[in-house]
């Protein structure tokens, strides 16, 4: 998802061994040792991470937090937490609002540190909140308090930031900054001599929120109501607030409130628009910890939360190895041979992004809902870019998280009760931004790969829902991109729909991409359907899901919108365009190479696609275009194209995401990627195969008895596949199933420089052009 369609208003080699007992078997383990030194290549040749390095330290969390574009470009931010926190911690650079994150790696200033719950660039910020360190005279006012810094002086990790700011007159401020899934901890050291201060701000500018400050305690609480997508979507959650408890482990010489730059000296407590607290400290302090606690239920909560993740008695460096070792325990579980430095920082780097998302939005077994404005018991979930995210993302989660699939599940469940559908676009709550209810693709495919411990049938009756009741108003309303004053969107136009078999252009926004969607969307939840047992549901969904075929204009050999009365209709697209959506029938490939003319005839077709410059990876309906060569008998193609994508879109920079993140799906088609496999249909529990990356990976996935060795000797410079077996049983296809991968064992490719006829539905010369058959640009009958 980009500009959410529309912008909104107010728019970056060691070997260890075990101390054997006695110096006979030390000497033996010596030897021993020697001998593999001399018959292996060291292992910075190989890259395989070392056991003294995690992967965790390569990762680059400034990869995407700058761009050419203000807003075409990963929109990520070097924060700080653990896999799936409630809130990310980060430096702040910026003020940040839908549209705009809080740090951008062009800026050259730092005015706090936010405890941010932005999912991602185009959503908003909810019940955020940002403290800073400053020496001299207190400045509450962003812009006033920011100081300078250089990147020279920055340190990013997943587990951990530093930076040293400049403070005038020669003193440096240095500021390091921890955090838990709920609590962040922030650690300053201020200039010698200096007098020194810290603001907590709770609101901006048109939000009123409060500050209490309690000396005894050395604590400030208090809360921010703002919800910055709270125009969209039919929840307006009168009571959400944002609490939070910070705790400072230094006394305080003297303290105060302050409403934009005014200050209210020795107030303790005030509720007002941009309001904000502040601390002084004695004139010998040096260093400074303030723990901040974060919870969308309560005060209590937060102390709660404190207590729970980051008490007291822990220090930064324990807290610290905590996140440290959430990551090591997810990002240790690959380990790459023949990656080039480059490539092991954007493959973990990726990983380190799509274990973000969705995040936490319970609390320790308790959470808030803003579908309903209540606090309930249970798990919950927030951060659901479904529309972007039912492509790859959900496909990574099943292999590398499986563990949270189940608690994933039952909070869309949950939000289903307390709001009445399945979520589209979770940021708190509904925001009806995107079209299609992609929860059904992301249910049926969590069935399809064996999850079960959700309520089922719950889950059959909210996709039933989405796929039989048109939205309120739906032949009132167009529910444009951003429409205030909706209803819950889910399947909007879904009364033509049903009608005509397409969603009429005259009468809904976005018709055509809706259309496709729905008929993708019909067939997720025929499978689900049929795991249920409901056969004649199942039965009728198959068959409307089928209508993608309706918008398939012969005449042009483009998918085109229909108006109500059948005439052809222009545009109709969601982020992206007539050559995009042409492809977008997921469910069914075969059928809609019969459309096209068959299978030489869609590959010549896609060839123009990609010639045309029509692929636009930065947006995510182009996702699984290059892995359609498999379907048409030219794996060779996906094999090329799968490469050029990569190195295109993906680099060791600041700029290295060509797109929007979007909640880990751009990461996720790399990570996928290069492992050699991308879930085309999502909802199948099937990957298409494309062109293993590096030399050899080793996954333990954790639903895996044993690991999954990919190996692709040569991967660097060969992009061409020449045979494939598992475990010994030769792969003639290319697609692998879910269950194949998490049997574990031997993924062996054989690869080439030179395109080659494995998998391929007709025999092929070797050595033919990756973009032409021999001699005469076909395949050879």
């Amino acid at each position: 998802m980009h500009s959410g369609r529309t912008l909104a208003p107010g728019a970056p080699g060691v070997l260890h061994l075990r101390r054997p007992r006695s110096a006979l078997l030390a000497w033996a383990f010596v030897i021993a040792a020697a001998l593999v030194a001399a018959f292996l290549p060291p292992f910075a040749t190989t890259g395989w991470a070392d056991t003294d390095r995690s992967n965790v330290d390569l990762v680059n969390p400034f990869i995407g937090t700058a761009g050419q574009s203000a807003t075409e470009y990963g929109g990520m931010i070097p924060s700080t937490a653990p896999p799936f926190a409630m809130t990310r911690w980060s430096p702040m650079t910026r003020q940040n609002y839908v549209s705009r994150t809080p740090y951008h790696y062009s800026d050259t200033k730092i005015s706090g540190f936010i405890g941010t719950h932005q999912p991602a660039i185009w959503m908003g910020d909810s019940g955020y909140v940002s403290g800073m360190p400053g020496v001299g005279p207190v400045k509450t006012r962003a812009d006033e308090r920011a100081l300078p810094f250089s990147h020279s002086d920055e340190h990013a990790a997943a587990d951990r930031y530093s930076v040293e700011m400049q403070a005038g007159s020669g003193r440096t401020l240095k500021t390091e900054m921890t955090g838990t899934s709920r609590v962040g901890l922030l650690r300053t050291v201020y200039p010698e001599g200096a007098d020194s201060n810290f603001v907590l701000q709770a609101t901006r500018a048109g939000v009123t929120g409060n500050v209490h400050i309690d000396p005894a305690a050395r604590e400030i609480t208090g809360y921010n109501p703002d919800r910055q997508d709270s125009n969209l979507g039919p929840f307006k959650a009168p009571n959400f607030k944002g609490y939070f408890v910070a705790r400072i482990d230094t006394g305080f010489d003297s303290y105060g409130t302050a409403t934009g730059g005014t200050l209210h000296e020795g107030q303790g407590a005030r509720t007002d628009g941009d309001v904000s607290a502040y601390v002084r400290f004695p004139a010998d302090t040096r260093t400074v910890q303030v723990r901040i606690a974060t919870s969308f239920i309560s005060l209590e909560q937060a102390r709660a939360n404190l207590a729970a993740e980051a008490p007291d008695d822990q220090s930064f460096e324990q807290i610290a190895d905590k996140t440290r070792a959430q990551w090591n325990q997810k990002l240790n579980r690959v380990q790459l041979r023949g990656a080039t430095a480059d490539q092991k920082a954007v493959f973990y780097t990726s990983m380190y992004h799509a274990l973000q998302y969705p995040s936490e939005n319970s609390e320790h077994g308790r959470y808030y809902s803003a579908y309903d404005d209540e606090v309930h018991t249970g798990v919950s979930y927030t951060g659901y870019s479904l529309w972007d995210t039912f492509r790859a993302e959900n496909a990574f989660l099943t292999l590398f998280a499986p563990e949270r699939i189940d608690g994933m599940v039952t909070s869309m469940l949950n939000d289903y009760r307390e709001g009445g559908r399945l979520p589209m676009w979770k940021n708190i709550t509904e925001t009806n931004i995107m079209v299609g209810t992609n929860a059904d693709s992301v249910i049926a495919e969590n069935i399809a790969k064996g999850f079960t411990g959700f309520d089922r049938k719950l889950a059959y009756e909210a996709m039933y829902k989405n796929a039989m009741t048109p939205p309120d108003k739906d032949t009132e309303l167009a529910y444009s991109d951003r429409q205030q004053g909706t209803p819950v969107e889910a399947r909007a136009g879904l009364t033509y729909y049903k009608r005509n078999g397409w969603v009429a252009a005259d009468h809904t926004a976005e018709s055509a991409s809706r259309t496709l969607d729905y008929a993708y969307e019909d067939w997720a939840v025929a499978q689900v359907a049929k795991a249920v047992g409901e056969t004649e549901d199942a039965e009728m969904l198959l068959k409307r899901s089928a209508n993608y075929k309706k918008l398939y204009n012969p005449a042009t050999g483009f998918m085109q919108a229909r108006d109500l009365d059948g005439s052809w209709a222009d545009g109709g697209w969601t982020e992206g365009n007539q050559w995009v959506y042409t492809l977008d029938v997921l469910h069914d490939v075969p059928g809609l190479m019969d459309l096209m003319g068959g299978k030489e005839e869609f590959a010549s077709w896609l060839d123009g696609y990609f010639a045309g410059g029509h692929n636009n990876h930065t947006n995510e309906p182009s996702h699984h275009a290059a892995y359609l060569y498999d379907d048409a008998g030219q794996p060779w193609k996906t094999q090329a194209k799968v490469r050029e994508i990569a190195a295109a879109n993906y680099a060791n920079r600041t700029d290295g995401l060509s797109g929007n993140e979007d909640c880990g799906q751009m990461s996720a088609w790399y990570v996928l990627s290069s492992l050699g496999i991308y879930p085309v249909n999502p909802a199948s529990a099937k990957y298409s195969v494309g062109s293993p990356f590096f030399d050899q990976a080793k996954v333990q996935l954790p639903a895996a008895s044993r690991p999954l060795v990919i190996s692709a000797s040569g991967a660097a410079d060969k992009a061409y596949v020449k045979s494939l077996s598992l475990n010994g049983r030769s792969v003639t296809k290319p697609v692998l199933s879910h269950s194949d991968l998490l049997r574990g064992g031997q993924l062996r490719f054989t690869m080439s420089d030179t395109p080659q006829s494995w998998g391929a539905s007709a025999p092929r010369a070797q050595g033919a052009d990756a973009h032409r058959g021999p001699a005469e640009g076909r395949v050879g009958r």
